[in-house]
């Protein structure tokens, strides 16, 4: 067999194509294209196989990176698939929306001086041929247990959750208010970005594999939560995290002022055919003016060209290299025809009877707080007004629990968060309830809350006296 360890050396990096900014504004189509067998294959020889694989410990399921990519290289597509789902329930949804360049990418040996392998790509690529030429996952060996538990929420953490649980035996009934599953992969997380088919596929996977789902159903409306933990050998909650962030200025009130969450779901339950006309927030010739710099109100700017809106200006409050977010989310924004505005600090959303405006003040850094991170501070004299026809703040998220936390002795901290258990991984304070991704963690990135479903299910196969069945 020909050693291809050096050929990053001759093959550049090559990212699969792109629809032109024109084609992407213009619908919400996913904006990149998917490798044919020959480049995925090349794109995957071009990996160091390092003895130490930093991508791999940079990756937060911690993928068998160099592996799989071995795999592809040499043409053995399934088994690269079995490999991939060994570690991440949704590697298909994580090559779209991870943000690569933080993470894995960003780890690799190669990414300084000959550009990263495509790791992200790659990713997306394996398990979507994979299922095209009929590979499912083979639960052939698995044992029913007898056990049953309830899962409440359809969204990453709750389908890692499953996928462990039903590898392992255990029949996992699965609970969501939506019509459909995935959480915010499907109902906030824009269709450019990542289409909704790609989850119901998913979907279609999952249930082949043993999950029921229940959708349509609101616990603690429909159906009791009391009565779930009764009628299972264990309960896990991944409902996320919903409460908007707010400004604390005046204004937010207005007409026109829009949360982040509630404009993204609005617009795509528009593109699924779910919303009524009066629940959509519809932006098209407005200015509009969104307030973040994270991953959210990126997708918010692009939301808003899709639908016509006449500009789009976002704003953030430190500089750009400061940007939490993902930079290929960001360089897209920029090329798509956001107008960014950095180290601007909002302070008043300003209209007589409507947003016209929002008041802004310079920013600039100040002392070093705890972590490293400097405070930044308004420049006096610095005010100046933003006009705007509508406004979307996008701060981010905080824990929302339900009620039922307390009722049932599940303590929270202080801002809402579940407290879980280090000893039996993410057992909430109730011995059979167990919690995980963003309600436990906070609003985190889809790739965490899959692992940390995962992890409580260990917990959960721990609690029941069961072995975990490694897949081999």
């Amino acid at each position: 067999m020909t050693d291809t360890t050096l050929n990053f050396l001759e093959l550049p990096r090559v990212d699969p194509a792109k629809l032109s900014v024109e084609e992407r504004v213009s619908s919400y189509r996913e904006i990149y294209g998917t490798y044919v067998p020959k480049e995925a294959s090349l794109q995957a020889s071009r990996c160091l196989a390092c003895g130490n694989p930093f991508c791999e410990w940079k990756c937060p399921v911690h993928n068998f990176i160099p592996n799989w990519l071995k795999l592809l290289e040499e043409g053995r597509l399934f088994e690269a698939a079995e490999l991939s789902h060994r570690t991440n329930s949704l590697p298909e949804v994580c090559g779209r929306i991870c943000p690569q360049d933080r993470l894995c990418e960003g780890a690799c040996t190669l990414n300084e001086q000959f550009g990263a392998v495509s790791i992200g790509s790659i990713e997306k690529y394996i398990t979507d041929e994979a299922l095209k030429a009929g590979w499912r996952p083979d639960l052939s060996e698995v044992k029913p247990t007898g056990r049953r538990v309830a899962i409440v929420g359809a969204g990453p953490a709750g389908l890692g959750c499953a996928d462990i649980l039903v590898r392992n035996g255990v029949s996992a009934i699965v609970y969501d208010r939506h019509p459909r599953i995935g959480g915010l992969l499907t109902f906030g997380i824009p269709p450019f970005k990542l289409e909704k088919s790609v989850v119901e596929t998913r979907r279609e996977i999952l249930e082949g594999m043993g999950v029921e789902f229940r959708l349509g159903v609101d616990v603690g409306r429909d159906i009791g939560f009391d009565e779930l933990v009764a009628s299972h050998d264990a309960v896990f909650m991944g409902t996320g995290t919903y409460r908007a962030v707010e400004g604390g200025f005046p204004g937010e009130r207005l007409p026109g002022v829009h949360p982040a969450l509630g404009y993204l779901i609005s617009n795509i339950n528009q593109q699924l055919g779910l919303a009524s006309a009066e629940d959509w927030v519809d932006l098209r010739g407005k200015r509009v003016v969104v307030l973040g710099g994270g991953d959210t109100a990126m997708d918010c700017n692009r939301t808003a060209l899709r639908q016509g809106a006449a500009s789009v200006t976002c704003t953030y409050r430190r500089a750009e290299a400061e940007l939490q977010g993902s930079r290929r989310d960001y360089k897209n924004s920029v090329e798509e025809g956001v107008q960014f505005v950095f180290n601007r600090q909002p302070l008043e959303i300003v209209g007589d009877g409507r947003v016209e405006g929002v008041r802004v003040a310079q920013t600039r850094l100040g002392s070093a707080m705890r972590r490293g991170r400097r405070v930044v501070e308004v420049v006096p004299g610095t005010d100046e007004i933003l006009p705007a026809d509508a406004v979307v703040i996008a701060f981010g998220f905080e824990a929302s629990p339900p009620a039922w936390c307390a009722e049932h002795g599940i303590e929270l901290h202080a801002d809402g968060r579940i407290k879980v258990s280090t000893s039996t991984p993410f057992q909430t304070t109730h011995p059979r309830v167990f919690a995980g991704g963003d309600m436990v963690r906070g609003s985190d990135l889809v790739v965490t809350a899959v692992f940390e479903g995962r992890e409580a299910a260990r917990g959960i196969l721990i609690s029941l006296g069961l072995h975990e069945i490694t897949p081999a």
